[in-house]
């Protein structure tokens, strides 16, 4: 087995003066690097008194699960011959909050719309989306549902 190791920084920007003296005393603003990548600038989610005009961790959660399937399904088309001249995943996550202040996830669906190159690849390029989410690292490493709503059209 090959493993991998993977390193960020997360960096909070957000104290105002008092640090967090008080629950509203205080940004939820941090930035999140890694070696040789651009920072990206996050909070929390709005409704959790975050910016919305950064990136949140749900976000990014949705966001990453989103880009992992893109991947593998690059992936299983090119190896397949089949021609992807088109990808764009509208993702979105359902977020369930408990009464305590926690929540988990209870799903998220990725649908994406891909464009292939002849109507003979239709049928495939659908067909590997299955594929695609049982080889995807982050769908295979979350204990939600992450279902997939394929669209494919010959372009």
């Amino acid at each position: 087995m090959t493993r991998h190791q993977y390193t960020t920084t997360v960096r909070w920007t957000g104290d105002q003066g008092a640090g967090t003296a008080s629950y509203r005393g205080y940004s939820r603003a941090h930035d999140v690097t890694a070696d040789g990548r651009p920072v990206l600038a996050a909070s929390s989610d709005p409704a959790f008194r975050g910016e919305a005009d950064r990136w949140n961790p749900e976000l990014l959660f949705v966001a990453a699960l989103s880009e992992c399937h893109l991947l593998q399904y690059l992936h299983l088309c090119a190896v397949a011959g089949v021609v992807v001249t088109g990808y764009e995943d509208t993702a979105g996550g359902t977020l369930e909050l408990t009464p305590d202040g926690g929540g988990a996830f209870t799903e998220v669906v990725l649908r994406p719309v891909v464009t292939v190159a002849d109507a003979s690849m239709v049928e495939q390029a659908v067909a590997l989306h299955e594929r695609a989410h049982e080889l995807c690292f982050l769908a295979s490493s979350v204990r939600m549902p992450v279902r997939h709503e394929p669209t494919v059209t010959a372009g």
